[in-house]
């Protein structure tokens, strides 16, 4: 949804109604009193005359409003509709999430995404009410607002922790976007009972330097935490991910340094709410906490909006009963879409434990060991530049899919092939399938968990097929109508394969 389209008597509807289902989607600014709310904040609704939309936090403070301090509109969830336009504007917040514009700068943003940096200024002004500079000023003010309010830090740290380049830039934004100062910001928890209602909840540093900070990440309602987490369960790669009864971890390769996830995972059904996931990350370095919790929401689908994917089934043969059944059901992502591309290269025509097998023996030789806190977390992921570099014939696999992985990785290395989720989905696939070894099959998939492609179906896949034999159906007339389920394809691929993932999911470790 653009700034250009959005509707004030639809967007006043939703207020009036506190309708959680648009916290993200787009915010109320009131101007007479120059704040900004989330469509759902307890406050009174304000008159109409007196209020104007915006789609993002950064177009509602460049219009020179302050976030309220009672609904923290800042915290929500992301809109779920950059994830199905896929356009430039929801590519370039997916970077700018990341942290591209603190460490690259707008030239750098803009040459990812193949812009001029001032063509993209104005693409993104006109799409969500404010320049690149601006959006990644307001996710800077929200990281830092979570660090201030709920962690011991000094502000010197948190100024740096959030990507910013000095204090006293740090200081001013604060006091601009908030109308309260760092430290008035963290005198709040004596008022909230010690604890923020959203986001960071503790930290602490502990060996080798390493900071351990713990959040809360939002996800609208209903989620289906469990079912994620038998997904992401099921596929873990030794060495790297370990999983146990309520939680997920797994290895990361920051930009600044290496560092640790763990997500406790578990079902929140109640529907239009706002549940959080609590995170916690071992950082190396403190310059990749925003970073990390990108990676962390990207791995969780965290903006996805459950109740319109759940709505899009209603009535469908197939896929309406299973959406009732296991309501809330997300895309699992990705930490790295390198990774992803890589991992799903070795799994071609090999089950699932043997692609896991495969992969583990790949990380134990050539990935890089780290020391972390949690037992069977040794190892960060093989870089493309290392496993370009490997002689195919030297690797667990047939010859031809060795050869297949090296190209790829080479591909990757130089630029050939982009999977930061700052490309076009199109352009990705057509250089993935123009290399040899790599199929639609494999290039379909990279599409739906590396970019986090919502509308991706893989007619050929085995597992659909047997799916939809032991639901009774006809899996040539079902696959032949799959695009009745557009744009939300890849929501349904995952209920058909949901129904085939075994009772309980194996896992490498347990709670200690």
């Amino acid at each position: 949804m653009s700034a250009a389209r959005l509707d004030p008597e639809s967007c006043y509807r939703a207020v009036k109604a506190r309708d959680r289902r648009f916290d993200g989607v787009f915010y109320t600014a009131v101007r007479t009193t120059g704040i900004y709310c989330r469509p759902s904040c307890p406050a009174r609704t304000p008159a109409l005359a007196h209020v104007s939309f915006h789609v993002s936090p950064a177009s509602a403070q460049a219009a020179g409003y302050r976030a309220c301090k009672r609904c923290l509109p800042d915290a929500t969830p992301g809109s779920p509709d950059w994830d199905v336009a896929a356009d430039v504007a929801g590519r370039a917040m997916r970077l700018i999430s990341d942290g591209v514009v603190d460490r690259e700068g707008v030239d750098g943003l803009a040459l990812r995404l193949g812009y001029t940096a001032r063509h993209l200024g104005r693409v993104l002004s006109a799409e969500l009410g404010a320049g690149p500079l601006a959006l990644a000023r307001a996710r800077r003010a929200q990281t830092a607002r979570i660090l201030v309010e709920t962690t011991e830090l000094g502000f010197a740290d948190i100024a740096f922790a959030a990507g910013f380049s000095s204090v006293r830039q740090f200081n001013e934004t604060v006091r601009e976007v908030y109308a309260a100062s760092p430290t008035e910001l963290r005198g709040r928890r004596a008022r909230v009972g010690g604890r923020a209602r959203t986001g960071q909840v503790d930290h602490e540093v502990s060996g080798a330097g390493t900071v351990t900070v713990t959040l809360r990440l939002a996800v609208r309602t209903p989620f289906a935490g469990q079912a994620l987490l038998d997904f992401l369960a099921y596929h873990l790669v030794p060495g790297v991910e370990v999983a146990g009864d309520g939680w997920y971890a797994r290895t990361l390769d920051l930009p600044h340094g290496p560092g640790v996830m763990r997500l406790a995972i578990a079902d929140a059904l109640d529907p239009g709410l706002t549940a959080f996931v609590e995170a916690s990350f071992e950082l190396a370095d403190l310059r990749d906490t925003a970073a990390a919790v990108e990676r962390a929401r990207r791995l969780l689908d965290a903006d996805c909006d459950p109740v319109a994917v759940d709505d899009h089934f209603v009535g469908d043969p197939v896929i309406g009963t299973l959406a009732r059944r296991c309501p809330g059901l997300r895309l699992p992502g990705q930490v790295d879409g390198d990774e992803t591309a890589v991992r799903t290269v070795v799994g071609q025509q090999v089950s699932v434990a043997g692609a896991r097998t495969v992969t583990g023996q790949v990380v134990a030789a050539v990935g890089q060991r780290i020391d972390t806190s949690v037992p069977g977390l040794t190892h960060l992921f093989p870089r493309p530049d290392v496993l370009a570099g490997l002689d195919p014939a030297s690797l667990p696999m047939p010859r031809a899919r060795g050869r297949a992985l090296v190209g790829l990785c080479a591909a990757l290395v130089d630029g050939q092939v982009r999977l930061d989720r700052g490309v076009d989905r199109a352009d990705v696939r057509a250089s993935l399938v123009a290399l040899p070894g790599i199929g639609p099959w494999t290039a379909d998939y990279v599409a739906m968990r590396a970019l986090g492609h919502p509308d991706v179906f893989l007619p050929t896949d085995i597992g659909v097929r047997n799916a939809l034999r032991g639901l009774g159906h006809d899996p040539a007339a079902v696959v032949a109508g799959a695009a009745e389920w557009s744009p939300w394809r890849s929501y349904a691929l995952l209920h058909l394969w949901n129904t085939l993932m075994p009772a309980t999911t194996p896992t490498l470790t347990k709670e200690t």
